[in-house]
């Protein structure tokens, strides 16, 4: 059963993130979704930014791509820095490019950090006394959340009008700052520069089941990796000369590991277990991302060979979400 209080801004244009842990199917399902809705992908993933970070970052490949065309993909030299900053203000021109278009924007990625700072993001603000989340959730509890949403709406209508009436975090984190700083959160974006996200968003995440089923399928993205050139790859990024292992590209899983490699300092097989730790660390980390992501649709599979679109596209029927684009 899908959550309505996964979309916020009933009457805003629509978009789609996708997120999920490494290696958990998240690709697949997006192209599945772009051959059954009138969408367009844009990647949300620290890596694929990069041009020249191909094997190890699981990059779709040039016919994929050619296929199903993704925004922010091959964008950044990875001698060039490319941050959550960076990130939000690309996100937000491509959004607004692909909903001008007709189609809907679909995020997809493991790069919790760029959802969040897209979502929430970036302001600035003073510290709050805690005890004033404490008293909304409370209220909460005792009025319901959308009665909060009202409170809101009178003291920040131009933020409240970019949330669902149940979407607790935001409206928690909104009204928090309203309460705590005598100004609303959309007076503080404004005054730096930051634009709201004015879109109807269905969030879910795809993952699977058991965990194990995810190390086994770490495990073979990793061997075909190495199969395919991943060491030769880095040694290329190495040989330039101007990269070091202090840039964030140099600094991507696998990437930071056959760095040492080349550089001497493990042996191959050292290199290769390094690799399959950070990787597993990885999606250790994302999955807690994802657990603490409020009002999130689950949609978790037994058997990685079964497609999931039915239950995706069951889920947005389930929430009226509009896909008047479905092929």
């Amino acid at each position: 059963m899908a959550s309505d209080d996964s979309l916020r801004g009933g009457s805003l244009p629509p978009a789609i993130f996708l997120m999920g842990p490494t290696a958990s199917g998240k690709t697949r399902l997006a192209f599945e979704l772009c051959d059954h809705l009138n969408a367009e992908i844009i990647s949300v993933d620290s890596a694929l930014v990069y041009r020249g970070l191909d094997i190890g970052s699981a990059k779709p490949s040039p016919d994929e791509l050619a296929r199903y065309p993704h925004r922010l993909v091959d964008i950044r030299d990875p001698a060039d820095p490319y941050t959550a900053a960076d990130f939000r203000r690309d996100a937000l021109e491509a959004m607004a490019d692909i909903t001008a278009s007709g189609k809907i924007p679909l995020l997809v990625g493991g790069t919790m950090l760029y959802f969040k700072a897209l979502l929430d993001g970036l302001v600035e603000l003073p510290e709050i006394d805690s005890g004033i989340r404490a008293a909304i959730e409370a209220e909460a509890e005792r009025s319901g959340w959308p009665a909060l949403h009202m409170e809101l709406a009178q003291g920040d209508p131009a933020t409240a009008a970019t949330i669902h009436p149940n979407h607790s975090q935001r409206i928690c984190r909104a009204l928090e700052v309203l309460r705590g700083t005598g100004r609303p959160i959309s007076a503080w974006r404004a005054e730096q520069g930051e634009a709201e996200l004015p879109y109807r968003i269905f969030q879910a995440a795809v993952a699977p089941e058991h965990r194990a089923a995810l190390h086994q399928r770490i495990d073979q993205r990793l061997t075909q990796m190495f199969a395919g050139g991943f060491v030769e790859e880095v040694q290329k990024l190495h040989q330039r000369g101007d990269l070091d292992r202090n840039l964030p590209a140099i600094r991507a899983v696998g990437y930071r590991q056959v760095w040492e490699y080349l550089e001497g300092e493990v042996s191959e097989t050292e290199m290769r277990e390094r690799a399959l730790a950070a990787t597993r660390q990885l999606a250790k980390r994302q999955f807690t991302w994802l657990r603490k992501w409020p009002e999130l649709n689950w949609i978790l599979w037994k058997d990685a060979e079964n497609s999931v679109l039915p239950e995706f596209l069951a889920m947005l029927a389930d929430v009226d979400f509009p896909v008047d684009g479905l092929y």
